[in-house]
């Protein structure tokens, strides 16, 4: 039974290690979007390992998407072209469990979550389109509405703050906040949403949409900071 284990982490090591090397190869540019990587014979001869190894190692690189699969004639593995915003839902996955899984406060969440968003207020307000105004604007609407569930409320709430950060119009900057907005900022409202009070948030909501629209940068800032300490009061209250 030990031989067996043993065996078994043998192969996941050197698994694991086989995907790092072709990680590597992504990431500097060696491997380019769409290229086909080796067949797994010309891997596992590569590697001098097993093509079972080397498909435990292709299984590692699909499920971080860096590559994809294809069957037929013309299949094989390739280098996987991913988008910022099909990267979104990783990262904001991601924050979520080191946030769970450390047990992370919810003033030290609170204060990233704002001081992350403040960074994208002024470029907000220098790229915002309609668009992004319309967005907040309906959801703000939403937000009025007294029959609305807490939980619709949150939903709205995280939607309203996705536009400001894509009025930046900064796809790195987007991508990295989608930890804050779409990571953090759910686990905050579920802890505060039966303690906030609506008209406050909905109050200061609005004034962030006209500070958008009329291009204030600063009284973006401004305002976020007057939201994260309601949140804070609500929810250390």
């Amino acid at each position: 039974m030990s031989d067996n284990l043993q065996a078994t982490d043998i192969k996941q090591d050197l698994s694991a290690s086989i995907a790092d090397r072709i990680r590597a190869d992504i990431l500097s540019g060696r491997l380019a979007a769409d290229d086909r990587l080796p067949c797994e014979q010309d891997l596992a001869e590569a590697h001098g390992v097993s093509r079972a190894t080397v498909r435990e190692a292709l299984k590692r690189l699909a499920a971080q998407s860096l590559i994809r699969t294809k069957r037929g004639a013309t299949g094989g593995a390739f280098v996987n072209r991913q988008s910022f915003r099909e990267a979104y839902a990783q990262m904001a996955s991601t924050a979520t469990l080191l946030i769970t899984l450390n047990e992370v406060d919810i003033a030290t969440a609170c204060e990233a979550r704002f001081a992350l968003e403040r960074g994208c207020a002024r470029l907000a307000a220098k790229h915002r389109e309609q668009v992004h105004i319309d967005t907040m604007r309906r959801e703000v609407a939403r937000q009025r509405d007294p029959n609305l569930s807490d939980e619709a409320f949150c939903a709205s709430d995280v939607v309203f703050h996705r536009a400001l950060v894509d009025a930046a119009a900064n796809p790195v900057l987007s991508w990295q906040l989608a930890a804050a907005i779409e990571g953090i900022e759910p686990l905050m409202n579920i802890l505060t949403y039966r303690q906030r009070d609506r008209d406050a948030v909905v109050t200061l909501h609005n004034a962030i949409v006209d500070a958008l629209e009329n291009r204030v940068g600063s009284k973006i800032e401004s305002l976020l900071d007057h939201l994260c300490d309601q949140t804070l009061r609500t929810a250390l209250a």
